[in-house]
């Protein structure tokens, strides 16, 4: 198995578990603040299935896996009804901000594993005389945890309908704003096609991403070291 294949095949089952997870976070987080549509309609639930968008989950991943390109998707978004929630415009964001929030969770929980084996081992990630060659799998495996959750974490904060950072958004706007934004709906997914076609999405989720990622890597290598 070459490492490109590995590290390919890894990336996919991991962006299926994450997206799952970000969607699961939604529902519960909706149910918590009194929703329980989620709930009602079988969508809380770690069952890739229900959870699977044609185009978001299945076509964009499955062509990144086979061009090398960066996994990008989302999942069929989990149905809330902000009318059951007992503060609506609150809660609407709160249950919209716990996607990105478990996803950068996840990426946390693989950092702190591979700062466990690391210890354990006596590796540093990144030096192969110190048992790279040894830990590819591992390597390959907290590596896509940290990496993909945060694309996911920062794509969903964009503030563009239907992703999450446009509910999060809308919390904070007064009405007249908040108005504009909702009218945007509509035309988001076509938006988020064209960013995404031009290039333009990477340039803009770049920066944060490299920041972000960069300083899990820190953490990582610093807490090996420091043990």
């Amino acid at each position: 198995m070459t490492p490109d294949f590995l590290t390919g095949a890894v990336s996919l089952v991991v962006f299926v578990f994450s997206v799952v997870v970000h969607e699961n976070a939604h529902g519960i987080a909706a149910e918590h603040f009194g929703d329980t549509t989620a709930r009602d309609m079988g969508r809380i639930t770690m069952n890739p299935l229900p959870h699977l968008d044609p185009v978001g989950s299945v076509l964009l991943p499955i062509a990144a896996f086979i061009s090398g390109l960066p996994f990008l998707g989302w999942a069929k978004p989990v149905p809330v009804d902000p009318a059951n929630l007992r503060n609506p415009v609150v809660h609407n964001a709160y249950v919209a901000a716990a996607g990105p929030a478990s996803n950068f969770l996840l990426a946390f929980a693989a950092s702190l594993l591979w700062i466990v084996v690391g210890v354990a081992f006596k590796y540093v990630p990144g030096l192969a005389e110190n048992g790279q060659r040894s830990f590819l799998f591992f390597n390959t495996l907290c590596n896509s945890m940290i990496t993909l959750n945060c694309v996911l974490a920062i794509f969903n904060l964009l503030p563009i309908p239907p992703l999450d950072g446009h509910w999060i958004m809308m919390r904070y706007l007064p009405p007249g704003p908040r108005e504009a934004l909702r009218s945007v709906g509509r035309w988001g997914f076509f938006i988020l096609i064209a960013l995404l076609w031009t290039g333009m999405l990477w340039r803009i989720i770049g920066p944060p991403l490299a920041l972000v990622v960069g300083g899990y890597h820190s953490l990582v290598t610093t807490a090996i070291r420091a043990f």
